[in-house]
């Protein structure tokens, strides 16, 4: 395939004027699958680190005169193509080859495309951009202002200035477990610490109360698991009823920056504790405690022995005690009476 000069220039003028939104940047990851809003009248680049081995795709054209939804555009041996849509609605998969992985790339017509999507090296990227440190004091801050972020975004903007934000409305993200579901409603990404913080409605279908570890939340993407860095949960799901949680993932679980893209699936998962039976429950139907080894005395057997003994060894003890004071020479039988002095 050779690549269309016009369109390249069309993508250049276009991400010059492009609001920062539009222009993104990621980590590689051949677990995960990457969405990429495209459009039928901007066009959308990919760029990697390095020349590209292969592309594989559906319903692609590369001359626009073969029927497809999409018409892409690549020079063999170069790091990046572009991309836009021909048809409404259109959507494809992607699967990239590059340095013996494959990468998988979701085409989507979109009316807010992305007009550049630059992606890094994960290996590169942690070398030179760790995971920030964040404490939890500013890991507060940013559930605070995920709880707060539309009044924060009309009345003081400066204050989330760089965060995006995604709401799902009436088409959440659910994982269902059954008697209770996990429910996405928003999710939130600051940036500069690397961090996502969900906004989720957890509900019980089941007519018993459920507890839960308020620490144990994390999100899975692709084959990859996020743990949490903080959450305001209250650990008590009631019977038959809702309850909101906010959680946040910040880096990943090897220290390094997720990156992680608004865009993505995700599934919430938590720890559920095992039932107990309340207290009253547990007076009814457990049994009286069995009685003590020994009624009579309150002591077990081997104590009552060891006290029979103790008890032998004390009246013996008297009993020479008490003859040899009885049997003193003075009060011998066969001893002489010394008399008095006048």
């Amino acid at each position: 395939m050779n690549f269309v000069p016009g369109l390249f220039l069309l993508a250049a003028t276009v991400a010059l004027a492009a609001p920062p939104e539009a222009i993104q940047r990621a980590t590689l990851d051949e677990r995960v699958v990457v969405t990429v809003p495209v459009s039928t009248n901007r066009v959308s680049t990919i760029s990697f680190p390095g020349p590209i081995a292969a592309i594989d795709a559906a319903g692609v054209t590369a001359d626009g005169k073969t029927p497809g939804q999409f018409q892409l555009a690549h020079t063999k041996g170069s790091s990046f193509l572009s991309v836009r849509a021909l048809a409404r609605k259109a959507a494809t998969n992607l699967n990239i080859r590059w340095n013996k992985r494959t990468y998988v790339f979701e085409l989507v017509e979109s009316d807010a495309p992305v007009l550049a999507l630059n992606l890094e090296d994960r290996v590169a990227t942690d070398a030179v951009q760790p995971a920030p440190l964040v404490t939890p004091t500013r890991l507060l801050a940013l559930l605070d202002k995920a709880k707060a972020f539309p009044l924060l975004k009309k009345q003081q903007p400066e204050a989330v200035a760089g965060a995006e934000a995604r709401t799902f409305g009436d088409k959440p993200q659910v994982t269902d477990f059954n008697d209770y579901e996990i429910r996405i409603e928003e999710v939130f990404r600051f940036n500069p610490e690397d961090t996502l913080v969900f906004h989720v409605t957890l509900r019980n279908k089941y007519a018993e109360e459920i507890r839960y570890l308020p620490e144990s939340f994390c999100v899975r993407v692709g084959n990859r698991l996020y743990h949490q860095s903080i959450s305001d949960a209250p650990g008590v799901l009631p019977p038959n009823a809702s309850s909101t949680v906010y959680f946040a993932i910040t880096g990943t679980p090897d220290g390094g920056r997720n990156e992680l893209s608004l865009k993505n699936d995700f599934n919430v998962l938590m720890s559920r504790l095992p039932y107990s039976p309340t207290v009253s429950t547990a007076t009814a139907t457990t049994p009286p405690p069995p009685p003590s080894p020994s009624p009579r005395t309150g002591m077990t057997p081997e104590s009552e022995a060891f006290a029979r003994q103790a008890l032998r060894r004390a009246i013996a003890e008297l009993q020479q005690m008490g003859g040899r004071s009885a049997l003193s020479p003075s009060n011998s039988p066969g001893a002489k009476q010394t008399p008095a002095n006048p």
